[in-house]
């Protein structure tokens, strides 16, 4: 999606990523109703890795070995360590519980009935995993789901990784991602029905 569908929003993200760079944004294939976010987060959040195409865990599985030798996924580089958190950034939202997955390396920062957000550290960059719920008229219930991800990359080294990921993010990870979660929506929806 064109970034101007993220920026026009009235996101609470807004306030506390202004050093960040907005890396993607895309539609999901979920749609529901105006109270329908947060089961969407926790259908979103409550997987397991096994629902993922082998192609997408296995380039993940890369990624942490590759992590692990070259030490980049430390906690000496990570949230509190060589980054603060952006909990530190919230006042009214920083108590709220948020729903996170015990083996996810994001950290939840927070949820309201339209946002979500989770943050990872490493050594190569500070990243940002929104979801949002937009209003949206070609939806039967008026609402979809949209993600974008912010990052700030830490120095040369950072920038050079994230040039290096991008065509594994698009040729891989999103599409992958975009299928799972529209997967666990149908089935949340199923299950709620």
């Amino acid at each position: 999606m064109p970034s101007g569908a993220y920026s026009r929003q009235s996101w609470r993200i807004h306030e506390i990523t202004h050093d960040f760079e907005l890396e993607d944004v895309w539609a999901l294939p979920v749609q529901g109703g105006p109270d329908d976010f947060p089961a969407f987060v926790e259908a979103m959040m409550s997987g397991e890795d096994r629902d993922f195409p082998a192609a997408y865990r296995l380039l993940f599985a890369a990624r942490w070995t590759l992590g692990r030798l070259l030490g980049t996924d430390t906690d000496e580089h990570g949230l509190g360590r060589r980054v603060t958190s952006l909990r530190d950034r919230l006042s009214d939202l920083r108590d709220q519980p948020a729903p996170a997955r015990d083996a996810s390396p994001f950290q939840p920062l927070y949820l309201t009935d339209r946002e979500y957000a989770a943050e990872i550290a490493n050594r190569t960059m500070h990243g940002v995993l929104h979801l949002g719920w937009v209003e949206d008229e070609s939806a039967p219930d008026g609402y979809s789901a949209q993600m974008s991800v912010l990052v700030r990359p830490n120095g040369l080294f950072g920038d050079a990784y994230m040039r290096f990921i991008k065509p594994f993010r698009y040729l891989v990870v999103y599409p992958a991602l975009l299928r799972t979660v529209g997967r666990r929506w149908e089935t949340a929806q199923g299950v709620d029905r």
